[in-house]
């Protein structure tokens, strides 16, 4: 038998979304995570500090935890 190599391309500039259609929901940060409990802080929504561009824009105004720790959510259709 023989081996295949496959190749997949991704074309990046049409399958991401659009930054608009973007939203930051609710905080899922594990705060209890170091005593092995599970606890969130209940920020229901991203802030962001400052404007967009900046450093300062990653971090909520509410909770102070990075964008990453919000839950990521694509809306599709909205224009």
């Amino acid at each position: 038998m023989k081996k295949r190599q496959v190749v997949v391309k991704r074309d990046y500039a049409t399958s991401s979304p659009a930054v608009g259609n973007i939203r930051y929901g609710e905080c899922q940060k594990n705060h209890a995570a170091n005593t092995g409990g599970y606890a969130v802080d209940g920020c229901r929504e991203f802030m962001a500090s400052a404007c967009e561009g900046t450093n300062a824009a990653l971090t909520c105004a509410a909770c102070g935890c990075h964008r990453n720790f919000h839950k990521r959510e694509v809306l599709h259709g909205v224009n």
